[in-house]
């Protein structure tokens, strides 16, 4: 994934003028700075919730963990190139997840029609569920409001959030990737402010493995 993440890297920047690029590393640099989105820690009991599937069936955390270890990654949206190669790379290895005993869920704040579209985009055969509103990733401590200057550029871009999270709020997860045990509580976890910045899917496939 790292290596198609430097290959898509590589040509944003040969694509985009220097000031939106200065403007989306503002951004970053000021979301590290702040307290917004930096997330749970291992040890911490993970916050339960019941959110819906890009078909609409209702998935209970709780009832996923009765079987098994989870692995839960917040994502941004099907928009998102980096949360689509992120996407699929889990899918390949979702068969070693599976083996293992575990389960898979991806949660953005998308509505379930979007994520609908980034499931069957991606070919993805895990959870994918909707988190309209945020309020789940917020009970994770991952949820930041995008500064105006960012707002603009996207909206520059074509990218219409508010349609795809129905929502006007402009707020985002962090990316974020855990592995909950069975017990609820947190064994594993990566955030990172910068949405460029993500765990190898493999790397995390080994933890569960240790874990």
């Amino acid at each position: 994934m790292r290596e198609k993440y430097e290959e898509y890297i590589s040509k944003f920047k040969e694509k985009t003028p220097q000031d939106v690029q200065d403007k989306m590393k503002k951004a970053i640099d000021e979301l590290e700075g702040s307290n917004e989105g930096k997330g749970l820690k291992v040890g911490e009991k993970a916050p339960g919730f019941t959110l819906p599937d890009a078909t609409g069936k209702e998935v209970h955390l709780g009832s996923v963990l009765e079987k098994g270890p989870v692995i839960v990654t917040f994502y941004r949206g099907g928009w998102c190139p980096y949360c689509n190669m992120e996407l699929r790379a889990y899918q390949e290895l979702i068969q070693e997840i599976h083996s293992e005993g575990a389960e898979l869920i991806a949660i953005s704040p998308q509505t379930p029609d979007a994520s609908l579209s980034t499931k069957e985009k991606n070919e993805l055969a895990y959870y994918v569920l909707s988190d309209e509103g945020n309020k789940v990733a917020n009970d994770y401590n991952l949820v930041y409001h995008l500064p105006p200057y960012l707002v603009e550029i996207y909206k520059e871009k074509g990218l219409d959030l508010e349609k795809a999270n129905d929502s006007d709020s402009w707020t985002l997860p962090v990316s974020a990737t855990y592995i909950i045990r069975q017990d609820g509580t947190i064994a594993y976890e990566y955030t990172k402010a910068d949405y460029k910045d993500r765990v190898e899917p493999s790397e995390v496939v080994q933890k569960l493995k240790e874990i």
